[in-house]
């Protein structure tokens, strides 16, 4: 696809928009329902492609990626009509009598731009909140995912007009292209290095963003932690995709004194999930690519490993890792590590967490193992990251009526349910004035009126 056809699509977009057909709520809802409908339909096509591109069971791509997807729509179509109702405010007896309410307004045309790790989930969940609010849409889908990309195209094609929602594929140049056009919004889903490029195209029109980055994610065990049920969760939240997830814990931080005990259950963790070689499972992913798998085989050559270490560089394989002794200019300490290695680290007491924390990027989500309230309290209060489970890991991203988005390096900007809706939605402050009374205390000569001008305040 050529940059004429790209921009010809967009115009196509924008004049639609103009009609104002979108701006019916009633049509936003048929929309979404149909929405909802062609998924269920395809739901056997969605899980073959995703195992195609990231050997995704089926379970893992229901409840990673398609039940989010159906959840966001049952939220926007139940919510709608209240969401979009105009908001009534309290105005100022000086402006007597006048009445204010906040207009929600779609903001017209905006782009989509989504990653390969969750290739469904993350198109179709910001489209659901973009429709909803009214808006026409443009997809880009990553060619790192090209069977999904097809099975979305398809799944667009149907439900929408490609003059409501249109759908690009391609690489870089695609994306350039992309964005060198103006759009009224620009939701972007993928690392801080081309969140910095997206940002940087967005100021050229003074085009609001959101930026669901990533970062280095911390995953605390307090020496009062359920020890075998965290390692469960935190095995469950590295491998899930084969910790190619914004929000996967990123590096273990361990209470010194039950290091050796939480090892054990996380080599016990992982081969009840697993069995003794996790290449075997059906329910163990794929890594992307053969150049992710070089950085991940990378990670390590420093450290010593203490669990796993093996991979198969032409299967896309690598077994749940965990790695320690690591120098502090390692790269797995330093870099997004998007596959299924812990560096682990121990720690003497909870203010060296905090520190350690606190010296690094805000990260886009912080676990925390603990009973003790006193310090579960310190990690909320005093650490700062997109979000955050308490003796967990991820539940917080399939809660649809939570915000989820990130802070700092991490992203800014955030969704899910009536936070979506309102990230793509213009809120229009609109006074509406009477000729019946003009308050003259507001017009010159000011002479002699402070005191009551206060008074209406």
């Amino acid at each position: 696809m050529n940059n004429s056809e790209i921009s010809l699509g967009i115009q196509k977009l924008r004049d639609f928009f103009l009609t104002n057909e979108t701006k019916d709520v009633a049509y936003r809802i048929a929309a979404l329902k149909r929405l909802r409908h062609t998924i269920k339909k395809q739901e056997t096509a969605i899980f073959d492609a995703l195992f195609e591109d990231l050997n995704k069971s089926d379970f893992e791509a229901y409840a990673t990626e398609v039940s989010l997807v159906l959840h966001e729509i049952d939220l926007n179509i139940r919510h709608l009509r209240k969401w979009s109702k105009p908001e009534r405010i309290r105005t100022p007896l000086l402006f007597f009598p006048s009445k204010s309410k906040i207009y929600k307004e779609p903001y017209g045309v905006v782009l989509i731009i989504a990653p390969w790790n969750y290739p469904f989930q993350l198109l179709m969940s910001p489209l659901v909140a973009a429709v909803g609010a009214g808006n026409c849409v443009a997809l880009k889908t990553s060619p790192n995912a090209p069977a999904t990309a097809l099975i979305m195209e398809k799944i667009v094609e149907e439900v929408f007009t490609k003059e409501h929602v249109t759908i690009f594929h391609g690489n870089r140049e695609v994306n350039q292209a992309l964005l060198s056009e103006r759009f009224d919004y620009i939701f972007f889903t993928g690392s801080p290095s081309l969140g910095k490029v997206v940002m940087e195209a967005a100021a050229k029109h003074l085009t609001p963003v959101t930026l669901e980055l990533g970062g280095k994610s911390p995953c605390i065990v307090d020496e009062d932690a359920d020890l075998a049920i965290a390692a469960r969760r935190i095995v469950w939240g590295k491998t899930i995709n084969a910790g190619q997830t914004c929000i996967a814990p990123d590096y273990l931080m361990v209470h010194r004194k039950v290091k050796a005990d939480f090892v054990y259950e996380l080599k016990q963790a992982i081969t009840a999930m697993f069995g003794e070689n996790p290449h075997d499972s059906s329910d163990y992913p794929a890594i992307v690519s053969s150049v992710a798998m070089r950085r991940l085989i990378s990670y390590l050559e420093k450290g010593d490993i203490i669990i796993g270490g093996k991979y198969e560089e032409d299967d896309h394989y690598m077994e749940p890792s965990v790695i320690e002794n690591l120098p502090a200019d390692a790269p797995i300490l330093n870099e997004e590590i998007f596959g299924p290695i812990f560096p682990l680290m121990e720690f003497d007491a909870i203010e060296e967490v905090i520190d350690y924390v606190k010296q690094h990027e805000k990260p886009l989500a912080l676990y925390f193992f603990s009973n003790n309230k006193k310090h579960q309290q310190r990690i909320i209060r005093e650490t700062s990251s997109g979000g955050m489970c308490i003796n967990d890991t991820l539940i917080h991203v399939a809660n649809p009526k939570l915000p989820f988005g990130g802070v700092g390096n991490s992203g800014m900007g955030h969704y899910h349910g009536k936070y979506g809706f309102e990230t793509f939605t213009h809120l229009k402050s609109v006074v509406t004035s009477s000729f019946m009374l003009d308050m003259k205390v507001k017009y010159p000569p000011y002479e002699g009126k402070l005191s009551r001008f206060k008074r209406f305040l």
